[in-house]
């Protein structure tokens, strides 16, 4: 079975799923914070595939993928270094990048890769439903991969149906039209949005991603979701911190306690 589906069927509530961006903050990185991250109880990983025009992530994130790029870090490096990752943990992976990078390394190939290194999904944000549908998804399904979509509070209700339809995995519900980046708490209009994407009882679960940096928003988002997906502010504290296990402890000291 598919680590995401194990994960979402075992009907385990407040999922915690942590992105990085690879390569960041030092090129070889990738297997310590993976290994850190499962070791300390995180449920899932989204690794970064870092790219140089990321539209949908704020500064924080940004930043980190220039570091990144800096580094040396590459599509081909980073599958590299993920060779042996299930040596080290079954917790489910998931790529995050854009489609130029999936189409540079060309996008059969990639599923392919995904598929002989372990890893359990992809999130392509700059990928359009209708051409996913068309072009890709018989990639995706012929590896067994799964394959997540974003919503936004601006997404209709027949879009979002038509996403749930073409999505597998889980949805990534996004807190807000803007890009990534911590906020402190969710007005009352973005938790509306949340109990409304509930109440469609969409067939995929959804995790809330975009904002989410403390107790106050985890406990807003997945209230109303199976748990969330917190980014920039564990980029900044790999940023900061004097190990990458202190920054895995104050970021689940700051969201779950």
């Amino acid at each position: 079975m598919n680590r995401i589906d194990r994960l979402f069927q075992s009907g385990k509530k407040d999922i915690l799923s942590v992105y990085f961006t690879a390569g960041y903050p030092k090129l070889d990185d990738t297997q310590a914070i993976i290994k850190s991250l499962s070791d300390h109880g995180v449920d899932m990983i989204e690794i970064g595939v870092p790219f140089s025009d990321p539209m949908a992530d704020g500064p924080v994130i940004q930043a980190s993928s220039q570091t990144a790029l800096n580094n040396g870090m590459s599509q081909k490096v980073l599958f590299q270094q993920l060779q042996d990752i299930r040596k080290i943990t079954d917790i489910p992976l998931i790529l995050m990048g854009y489609l130029n990078t999936a189409m540079q390394f060309g996008f059969e190939k990639y599923c392919q890769k995904c598929k002989e290194v372990g890893v359990d999904g992809l999130i392509i944000p700059d990928l359009p439903t209708e051409v996913y549908e068309n072009d890709y998804k018989q990639f995706v399904e012929q590896n067994g991969l799964r394959y997540t979509q974003l919503i936004t509070p601006e997404t209709p209700d027949d879009r979002i149906r038509l996403i749930d339809d073409l999505s597998s995995g889980f949805i990534y519900m996004v807190s807000s039209a803007s890009t990534t980046g911590a906020q402190q708490s969710f007005n009352d209009a973005k938790q509306q949005y949340f109990s409304h994407v509930e109440s469609l009882k969409l067939k995929n679960p959804t995790l809330v991603g975009f904002g989410v940096s403390n107790k106050e928003t985890f406990r807003a988002a997945a209230d109303h979701s199976r748990g969330c997906i917190i980014g920039s502010a564990f980029i900044k504290l790999l940023g900061s911190s004097k190990s990458i296990d202190e920054a895995v402890e104050t970021l689940l000291k700051q969201v779950k306690g």
